[in-house]
């Protein structure tokens, strides 16, 4: 096709196929995919153009939520109605999900055997480092003055010190994003541009910067109805189905409960909801210990797809140890409990595009809206910080501090924020390269 021509429309088959691929290969955490799917939507194929791309990424960005499921969501909404949204960020999910299951069901079975023990004693240090490392990424680009800076303290230490549940943290980070945004707004207006994407001049596109919105992106207080109707049937189907069967008061029906409030708690990407979850599934229910939360995440920047599928590591772990179908059927348990826990947790995602997509769009830029935003994404530096205090203190001191400390763990630690943060290092690298010094560390 010569550059002048505009894209060709694509067919649902067509981008069904891309969505399909997309899956396997959206390895890199939302940084990675984001430019993964610049280079394959605007550069690439022509689907959409760069302005529209950035306009629908800068949306997902103030949603709570994965941004780059979301985005995927969107643009497959965007092109091919609601089915084509449902279509294309299920399958950016469903890949990682299956892998998941099995290196959990790995995990469980030969998880204590020395070698296998060894890679993740290597892992575990650099999962430390690498929650450190989202904490300076995430604060360097939102801690821009001295107000958002007292906004991650205060976060930090009602976190650390005070143990104030996370979801009171981001109710009063947003009630303070609203406070400067009537009486200092300087302090919290937002970027000008995503960094995650490079600006540049593309042919015309199927879907261009001059292209109207399709019928369906328009906003009809008739379809956002329908819409949420919908959410609604598939949110409260399966949690009375839960009910009946076990009760209020089983791990599944909780572990549904749990993740629904976990999912509107994602500001700022999957660190910022890690502090709530260790919170629940660690303390609160015992579904997993923090040794296992970080292996589990580990895990989850290994695999393609959305890091905060490390969920469906919690839900299986959760399963299993909870023994949800019964102690002879420990493989359907944790299936079944990370496949509830995944519905639960990107199921407000797709809600909220095919429902706000059409309206969000008129409010985007308007301080009222991004201000409280703002405020929760600082909030959340200071709790991510706290949440690789709290991993770095079981890779060191694995009997508490009155124990003894595990010096090769405190220096691979040390090694891998390294490599990450001034070496630029990739996670994958550090992760693989990790494991094999703890697995010879082992020997």
């Amino acid at each position: 096709m010569a550059p002048s021509e505009p894209g060709a429309p694509v067919s649902f088959r067509e981008a069904l196929a891309f969505w399909l691929k997309l899956g396997f290969i959206s390895f890199g955490g939302p940084a990675g995919q984001i430019a993964i799917l610049h280079q394959e939507l605007v550069e690439r194929r022509r689907w959409i153009s760069e302005k529209r791309f950035l306009h629908a990424l800068n949306y997902c960005m103030v949603l709570p939520g994965p941004e780059a499921q979301q985005l995927v969501t969107y643009i497959g909404w965007l092109m091919h109605r609601s089915w084509g949204g449902v279509v294309a960020g299920s399958l950016f999910v469903l890949p990682s999900l299956a892998m998941l299951i099995g290196l959990s069901w790995v995990y469980v079975v030969w998880g204590n055997l020395p070698w296998v023990a060894g890679l993740f004693a290597g892992i575990k240090p650099a999962v430390a480092a690498i929650v450190l490392q989202a904490a300076h990424r995430i604060g360097s680009r939102t801690l821009r003055n001295p107000a958002l800076m007292l906004v991650a303290l205060l976060s930090f230490l009602a976190t650390s010190l005070a143990e104030i549940p996370f979801p009171w943290v981001v109710l009063c980070a947003a009630l303070t994003g609203w406070g400067l945004a009537r009486w200092r707004p300087q302090d919290v207006r937002a970027a000008a541009a995503h960094a995650g994407a490079k600006r540049a001049q593309h042919a015309p596109a199927w879907i261009d910067d001059d292209t109207p919105p399709p019928a369906h992106a328009r906003f009809s207080l008739r379809r956002l109805a329908k819409v949420v109707a919908w959410g609604a049937v598939l949110w409260s189907a399966p949690m009375a189905w839960l009910i009946a069967v076990w009760g209020w008061d089983h791990a599944l029906a909780q572990m549904g409960w749990f993740f629904t409030k976990a999912a509107w708690l994602t500001f700022g990407g999957a660190y910022a909801v890690l502090p709530y979850v260790v919170q629940g599934a660690v303390d609160q229910y015992a579904w997993l210990t923090a040794p296992q939360m970080m292996d589990g995440l580990a895990l989850g920047e290994s695999t393609p797809g959305p890091l905060i599928m490390v969920v469906a590591f919690v839900g299986f772990l959760g399963g299993v140890a909870k023994e949800v179908l019964g102690p002879d059927a420990l493989l359907a348990s944790g299936a079944l409990a990370a496949c509830v826990v995944t519905w639960f947790t990107f199921l407000p995602s797709f809600i909220l595009i095919l429902a706000g997509g059409p309206w969000i769009e008129s409010t985007h830029g308007q301080l009222k809206f991004t201000a409280p935003l703002t405020a929760i994404t600082a909030a959340v530096v200071g709790a991510v910080l706290t949440l690789a205090l709290f991993f770095l203190s079981h890779v060191g001191w694995p009997e508490g501090f009155s124990g003894r400390m595990n010096t090769f763990s405190l220096m691979l630690f040390a090694t891998a924020g390294v490599a990450l943060m001034y070496y630029k290092r990739s996670v994958m690298e550090v992760i693989a390269v990790s494991a094999m010094v703890g697995w010879a560390w082992s020997w």
